[in-house]
């Protein structure tokens, strides 16, 4: 293996050494294989660029396309020009799924859901560490400062862990760096010829690395080691989402449920009510009566630090056949429990199992843990919701406002826990609390009157557009400016409801959807919501409505009394034509069993097959794959083949080309040979007959006069084959107004061919490809930007090789109907056996 080919692979291990830090970071892993092929292609590429050869610029140039072309075959295929070439449609795509990928990083946690966004950034972002590293490395042959690059892709993956293996995946990426520096220094110390080796080897020992080699193994291995330990205090790391989102979500415990991704509410929910396309995420089939309490509840956020709320740190558990009954719900509270049948879209990918609250027991397939505290089930080992379909049995709990207005006070540790309000929140929320509810006589009208003052009757807007606040004074300013969405009105009335010494956190889902024609139930992006839930012991955790226009006012708010200040707010939407079923309603589909069993739910899609979220299989990418670069190759075989033939052409002079040639005594096969001549201070001996130097010289001075007339073709200038070279030199002079330096150059190339054509002993001068170059740089130069661009990557000349081709084609044609006819002749000839006697007779 040739030391450039050992480079090229010792960056692309590099690359991906350096690229496995950012594998915690995600849930599948499967990108990394994705990253490693495409990344595999881009550098063979760049190897087949740097042997045509290609200058620097262009082979960064040729990678960089390749690249651009790989991705649009892997991500945005449907959106490119004949589905392989990026056009606008292409490049907005991109665009969108990096600003997607953007928001999936502020959205959860780590690990997060390998989502398409995400996908391109991670395997985008490696190819161009990628092509970074194997220029510097490689294509500039300076591999020192490619470190820069690897470092950049290892810090983002350093600062976005949780930092529990980051010891691990410094090793590695460090481990990679080393060795590219040592393949690139072995490869240096071997253009200088053998390298010594420090003193003589063993006879009876295998051969080992030379002594710079080893040393350069031991440097390294003791440079990793000090950096492992010399750092006794890690880096700090950014918590919570992906950049310092909201936390890391429910816990590993007892149960082995493994770490939970989280979601911000404060993003996610903000970004699913601003959709400028609104798309259904559920569809339900209920039997209950009351859609307008059919809240879905996703997850809890009950830890409250003064500047946004996230979930706690829990344990959870296998989930139970039947759920526990709700903390703190009394034995005389109205209750009913109804059933509903859930399907999640199969784009929709939630770690968290959607589910009306409190659930009494859930059927769903796959790997769900369950988190008693907040009653939620999370997936496993990256369990999700998409494409599932679900059936939930829960309780609709209906106190009355008595019940709730006599509640005891909640018992000493819940309380602790959920009336916690950090020091550094601002002293106007707890004082604006207190002046809201000021002489109310217990926690039910105070929560009543702080749902009412957001509701109605303090003035505020709901507007999904204003800006999530950050910050200790986030829920000051709301208060303030009196404009925001759900999530501001859940946690300020959450916050406040604290204040006054009520338990209180956030829930986090869908309000009720939209009832369709068949009975079903639509819940869409923008029915995304966060709701208080406030705990009265006997009742248990409680919801409230404080959003104005969204959701539906709770009944037990409602006095029973004429001229109620509360207005009840707008139920769930149902469609015109259509009234609530109580049950699933029947279809002609249905089987008699369906219907005998759980009715019929054909509405909702039934495939229960897990459905990853990381893309095509590797096997159609790599079949796009294999076709976008053959389609790529088709569009540059003709400026390949003109690189290619220039090369030859030039490089077959460069021999031929550094001494005179002339015919001397006679050689050993009778003829005679080439005796050494000596100009400029070079010699060449040619030991062949004087016939073989003289079509030699022929061909070789030919080749760079096909090469200066070619060129000037692809500049504007074609050939005239009825011209002298003379005559032809002195016109390419006056079309491509060159100056006299460089019209010498010209003419001396055409001397040198009527030489060889018409001399008694033809000489090969020395320097005529120096010549050609000089004619193309100033061509070049006197050229437009579009014939220079054409002159690279459409070349005129490279018509000449259909010529050829076209040549072959009646060449083997002649030969094969010669063949042919032989062939005929022998046929008939066996199958007259008389003629052929005949014949024989006649000849003898």
């Amino acid at each position: 293996m040739s030391g450039r080919a050992r480079l090229t692979l010792c960056s692309v291990a590099a690359t991906l050494m350096a690229a496995c830090a950012l594998l915690p970071l995600v849930q599948q892993t499967s990108w990394i294989l994705v990253a490693a092929f495409l990344l595999a292609v881009q550098s063979s590429v760049g190897a087949v660029a740097r042997r045509v050869p290609l200058a620097r610029p262009l082979t960064v140039l040729a990678q960089a396309l390749v690249t651009l072309v790989l991705l649009t075959l892997v991500f945005a295929r449907q959106q490119a020009l004949a589905g392989l070439i990026p056009g606008p449609q292409a490049f907005q795509h991109f665009a969108d799924l990096f600003q997607s990928g953007t928001d999936d990083v502020g959205r959860y946690a780590i690990p997060a859901p390998l989502s398409d966004g995400i996908r391109l950034m991670m395997i985008g972002g490696v190819l161009v560490i990628g092509l970074a590293v194997e220029t510097l490395a490689v294509t500039y042959r300076n591999a020192a400062p490619a470190g820069l690059p690897l470092l950049a892709l290892y810090s983002v993956a350093a600062g976005l862990s949780d930092g529990g293996a980051d010891w691990l995946w410094f090793l590695v990426a460090g481990g990679g760096y080393l060795m590219l520096l040592l393949a690139e220094s072995r490869e240096r110390l071997s253009q200088w010829g053998r390298v010594f080796g420090g003193g003589p080897r063993d006879p009876g020992r295998q051969p080992g690395p030379v002594a710079p080699v080893r040393t350069g193994r031991r440097i390294g291995a003791a440079a990793l080691g000090v950096a492992l330990a010399v750092p006794l205090l890690p880096l700090p790391a950014i918590g919570g989402g992906l950049l310092g989102g909201t936390g890391s979500g429910v816990g590993s415990g007892t149960g082995g449920g493994g770490t939970i991704s989280a979601v911000n509410p404060l993003v996610s929910l903000r970004d699913s009510l601003n959709v400028d396309e609104d798309r259904t995420v559920l569809t339900l089939r209920t039997n209950s009566g009351d859609l307008s309490d059919l809240y879905l509840r996703i997850v809890s956020l009950d830890d409250f630090d003064g500047t946004t709320w996230k979930p706690s740190q829990r344990d959870v558990v296998a989930v139970p056949d039947d759920l526990p009954t709700p903390p703190g719900l009394g034995a005389d509270v109205r209750r009913a429990e109804i059933t509903t049948r859930v399907a999640a879209a199969d784009w929709y990918a939630q770690d968290w199992l959607p589910m009306p609250y409190p659930p009494s027991g859930v059927q769903v397939s796959g790997r769900w843990r369950y988190e008693p505290v907040g009653m939620t089930v999370v997936g496993d080992h990256r369990q999700t919701t998409r494409g599932k379909t679900y059936e939930v049995k829960s309780l609709q709990v209906q106190p009355t406002a008595e019940q709730l207005a006599s509640a005891p006070a909640a018992r000493g540790s819940l309380r602790g826990e959920y009336t916690e309000v950090p020091d550094t929140l601002p002293a106007v929320v707890a004082q604006r609390a207190r002046e809201i509810t000021e002489g109310s006589s217990n926690d039910y009208e105070r929560a009543v009157k702080l749902q009412e003052w957001f509701a109605v009757t303090g003035g505020f807007e709901y507007d999904t557009e204003v800006k999530v606040g950050t910050g200790r004074d986030a829920i000051a300013r709301f208060l303030r400016d009196k404009q925001g969405f759900c999530v501001h009105f859940s946690f300020a009335m959450a916050a406040m409801a604290r204040t006054l010494g009520i338990p209180a956190r956030v829930a986090v889902g869908f309000a009720p959807g939209s009832t369709q024609s068949d009975g079903s139930v639509a819940v869409s992006l923008k029915d995304a919501h966060a709701w208080p839930e406030l705990y009265f012991e006997g009742v248990g955790w409680t919801r409230f409505e404080p959003t104005p226009t969204r959701g539906s006012t709770p009944p037990y708010t409602l006095p029973d009394t004429p001229g109620n200040a509360v207005p009840d707010l707008p139920q769930a939407s149902r469609s015109a034509d259509a009234a609530p079923s109580a049950a699933p309603s029947a279809s002609t589909s249905c089987t008699s069993e369906e219907k005998r069993v759980q009715g019929c739910v054909s509405a909702l899609p039934l495939d229960e097959a897990e459905q990853g979220g990381g893309g095509p299989p590797w096997y159609k990418i790599a079949g796009w794959t294999v076709l976008g670069l053959a389609s790529l190759v088709v569009l540059l075989l003709p400026m390949l083949w003109r690189l290619r033939r220039r090369s030859v052409r030039l490089a077959s002079a460069q021999h031929t080309g550094s001494a005179p040639v002339r015919r001397a005594g006679p050689g050993p096969r009778g003829g005679e040979v080439a005796q050494p001549t000596v100009t400029g201070g070079s010699a060449v001996l040619l030991d062949v007959p004087s016939e073989e130097v003289s079509e030699a010289a022929v061909a070789h001075v030919l080749a760079v006069w096909r090469e200066l007339t070619d060129t000037a073709w692809d500049y504007g200038i074609p050939p005239d084959e009825a011209l002298t070279p003379r005559r032809a030199a002195e016109r390419i002079v006056r079309l491509g107004e060159l100056d006299e330096t460089v019209a010498a150059s010209v003419h001396r190339v055409a001397g040198a061919v009527e030489q060889v054509l018409f001399a008694p002993q033809p000489r090969a001068e020395a320097g005529l490809p120096e010549e050609v170059r000089r004619v193309r740089v100033a061509l070049r130069a006197r050229a437009g930007r579009r014939t220079r661009l054409r002159a690279v990557v459409a070349p005129r000349s490279a018509v000449r090789a259909v010529w050829d081709l076209s040549d072959r084609w009646t060449t083997v044609k002649a030969t094969w109907s010669v063949r042919t006819a032989r062939l005929a002749t022998m046929a008939q000839r066996v199958r007259h056996p008389r003629r052929r006697a005949a014949d024989a007779g006649a000849g003898g």
